[in-house]
């Protein structure tokens, strides 16, 4: 018969017990453990795919040891995830990924909702002056007043070359938080995720739908 070594959630592993399959009413944990175990029999050792010998004994020490650090390693990243996710301000979700290696959440990476300026900068939060305007997009709105274009297009696109400053609509303004000229203080509209890259660079940020060029996607 086949039996799994459990781990109970919330109790020590001391007291582990192995269970027969029939006991196990975990799908997701039992697709997962056989995931990891393929993919670490998959992997490439010597020009040859690493094969078991006996699928019917134990699991060699080495398979078990990486099952058991997957494991951890997906709880340590669902932890950050969810506190990722806490923390946003915006509509979009984060999402983290790694199906490259047993690497955790990164010690040196700080998520941030807020402006931090650089020493001697001083930031002025509250806004000096602001439209009246009833339809920004027509009307002589905050951009007008510092003398440069609208930087959207009626699609929520930037339509001015880059490095060209954005006015945006403030709390002093009469218009609503649906007027066309308040984007990037809205944060960002997608759903994205940090994820491990296959080519030794780290982490990286990939985009999980499609987005329209000149859309704003996010600040960093």
């Amino acid at each position: 018969m086949e039996y799994y070594l459990v781990k109970w959630k919330g109790w020590p592993d001391s007291t582990n017990t192995w269970e027969p399959l029939q006991n196990l009413k975990c799908p997701l944990l039992l697709q997962q453990f056989s995931n990891d175990k393929h993919n670490y029999l998959s992997q490439v050792k010597k020009g040859k795919a690493i094969t078991p010998k006996d699928n019917n004994k134990t699991l060699k020490p080495a398979i078990a040891e990486y099952i058991v650090k997957k494991a951890k390693q997906r709880i340590a990243l669902q932890r950050w995830q969810d506190e990722l996710n806490r923390r946003k301000n915006h509509k979009g979700m984060i999402f983290v990924e790694n199906t490259v290696d047993l690497e955790g959440p990164p010690s040196d990476f700080y998520y941030i909702n807020e402006y931090k300026p650089a020493p001697g900068i001083s930031l002025v939060n509250e806004a000096t002056f602001g439209c009246s305007c009833t339809d920004c997009f027509f009307q002589k709105c905050c951009p007008a007043e510092a003398g440069v274009l609208l930087a959207y297009n009626k699609n929520q696109q930037i339509k001015i070359p880059p490095g060209t400053p954005i006015y945006e609509c403030n709390s002093r303004c009469q218009c609503g938080p649906d007027c066309p000229n308040r984007i990037v203080q809205k944060g960002t509209q997608y759903s994205l995720c940090i994820f491990r890259t296959s080519n030794g660079r780290g982490w990286g940020v990939k985009t999980l739908v499609k987005i329209k060029r000149m859309s704003f996607v996010m600040e960093y």
